[in-house]
């Protein structure tokens, strides 16, 4: 049923950063990706780093419950199953104190990093339900601020945390139809995100400091370690960090 016999694994906010990064970790362990985003031409610019048939882009919203519907039902028509789903797509706002911060950026952040995963993970889940063999996989990207915030971060934190909470729960309700599903926490990988380490972060004692970063193909190759765990294994959580950054200890 699978891709000229191959797996699929589609991959949300995948035309840069760490999409970009698993999804080339998962082609070169076999899987067909299919990339998606919003921006078709850097989706298009993404799947050109790929050998011929490795690599599909198509685009969604993932704040539009329509939008990732049409995308799933193109999934099952073009590919027949889905073996794999990396709930990546995320974004942040302007850090600032709570008290300050417009409840559209709180809306902004809460709508892509967690309804974008529940609307993702619904639509994977009916389809892993039913197709044949039955089951699939599920890795959301949570973050260490599913573990820890950074100061002025309670969109992005309360978001992170949640994820957690749809991991746990997806995991669960996933048994019975042999849905695995896990969570990568991600501590300052070198993205367009996670470079803002370089430049100085705010820390708990509210001072600004220099923190150290990851490769991001380090990310991918740990997403395509989970994807790649044998039928009954999974793996639930895992954190890959840049070893020095401030998470473990007080700051």
């Amino acid at each position: 049923m699978s891709h000229n016999g191959k797996k699929i694994a589609l991959i949300t906010g995948a035309g840069s950063g760490i999409g970009l990064s698993a999804a080339k970790a998962l082609a070169a362990s076999g899987f067909v990706v299919i990339l998606t985003g919003r921006n078709q031409e850097k989706l298009s610019q993404a799947v050109a780093q790929f050998a011929p048939g490795q690599a599909h882009a198509l685009t969604v919203d993932v704040t539009s419950p329509d939008s990732v519907s049409a995308l799933f039902s193109t999934v099952q028509e073009n590919f027949g199953r889905l073996d794999v789903l990396f709930n990546n797509a995320g974004t942040n706002v302007k850090e600032q104190p709570i008290e300050d911060q417009p409840y559209e950026d709180w809306l902004t952040v809460i709508n892509t990093n967690l309804n974008g995963a529940y609307l993702c993970t619904q639509a994977a889940f009916k389809l892993m339900k039913q197709q044949t063999p039955m089951g699939g996989r599920i890795i959301n990207n949570g973050s260490i601020s599913a573990h820890t915030p950074r100061p002025f971060s309670a969109a992005y934190t309360a978001s992170k945390h949640a994820i957690t909470g749809l991991t746990k729960s997806t995991s669960l309700d996933g048994r019975r139809y042999n849905i695995a599903c896990g969570q990568i926490d991600v501590g300052n990988a070198a993205t367009d995100m996670g470079n803002k380490a370089l430049s100085g972060r705010l820390q708990a004692d509210f001072e600004l400091a220099q923190e150290p970063v990851m490769p991001a193909d380090k990310v991918g190759e740990a997403v395509a370690f989970m994807a790649n765990q044998p039928d009954g294994t999974n793996i639930l959580t895992l954190t890959v960090m840049a070893t020095a950054m401030p998470f473990v200890g007080r700051g």
